[in-house]
């Protein structure tokens, strides 16, 4: 499962000292209240576990291996997001449990690149989280493409950030699934997750799947029990991803960003009215190939 964080001590260490302010408006949105840093910090505290309660909820959902990632976006935001010190201490804590995610500063040129390599190469990092929408640049940006090159040489993903966003102050557009379209004609050999699944945008998001051979969808931060709700936007995914792109999509539940239980989220993938094999294909055989947990 993509988490992509977990209530650990250092992840929570993280959140408390560098959330970064545009997202405060992203809880604006859901809370319909202003949310200070001072009252993030408060309500991320609450939220902090010991190891052995987030095994026994993952234990709980039937989730054996979930992966964990870094942000850092310190040149467009000022702070980072999540420490891939923090992911690394916990995936090494529980090796058998966590693929841990780089998350680098690509604005920071060479210095990030090495860094990357380093986590990869060094710590056993399985691949690269990036968000344009907090960065500030579409994927098309020459910016990303060196990182995007070493992910290639490097035999490792890259999970991209393809969806709007709430922040009111960075463009929705900069996560639209047409920017993932041009970066996989740029680099055809550079697998591609594209996080969210590309909502609101999802038939595009699922023609690209279906087009490009090493581009995903990544469901991770949305409702299953949505998926087949009428109007919610989601047709494409129950249409196309049950036959064409059925090896293309990937859940993660995403539950500590939309504050639900992992055992509600996997419920409800289950109860979707899909064949089993489908689901097998969705819930883990499909992650098993892209991540080459199969070989």
């Amino acid at each position: 499962m993509w988490a992509p964080l977990v209530p650990c001590t250092e992840v929570i260490d993280d959140l408390r000292a560098g959330f970064p302010a545009e997202q405060l408006r992203y809880l604006e949105v859901f809370t319909k209240r202003t949310v200070s840093a001072e009252q993030f910090s408060d309500y991320a505290e609450s939220l902090r576990q010991i190891d052995d309660q987030i095994l026994d909820s993952l234990d709980a959902a039937g989730i054996t291996l979930s992966l964990i990632t870094g942000f850092d976006e310190k040149s467009t935001c000022g702070v980072t997001f999540v420490h891939n010190a923090s992911v690394a201490a916990l995936a090494a804590r529980h090796p058998d449990r966590f693929l841990p995610f780089a998350g680098v500063d690509i604005m920071a040129a060479g210095p990030a690149l090495d860094e990357f390599e380093r986590w990869v190469l060094e710590h056993g990092f399985r691949g690269l989280s990036l968000r344009p929408f907090m960065i500030g640049r579409p994927a098309t940006d020459p910016a990303y493409f060196p990182f995007y090159a070493k992910c290639v040489e490097l035999g490792v993903p890259l999970s991209i950030h393809t969806s709007a966003n709430w922040t009111r102050t960075r463009l929705s557009d900069l996560g639209h699934p047409r920017h993932i379209d041009d970066v996989a004609c740029r680099f055809p050999e550079l697998t591609i997750l594209m996080s969210h699944g590309g909502y609101p945008w999802v038939l595009e998001a699922c023609l690209i799947a279906w087009k490009h051979p090493n581009v995903y969808l990544e469901l991770a931060a949305h409702r299953p029990r949505y998926f087949t709700s009428p109007g919610a936007g989601w047709d494409p995914l129950m249409r196309f991803g049950q036959t064409t792109i059925r090896n293309k999509i990937i859940y993660g539940t995403g539950a500590f960003l939309i504050n639900r239980p992992y055992t509600q989220l996997c419920d409800e993938m289950r109860a979707l009215p899909i064949q089993r094999e489908v689901l097998e294909d969705w819930l883990w055989r499909n992650a098993t190939h892209l991540l080459q947990l199969d070989k």
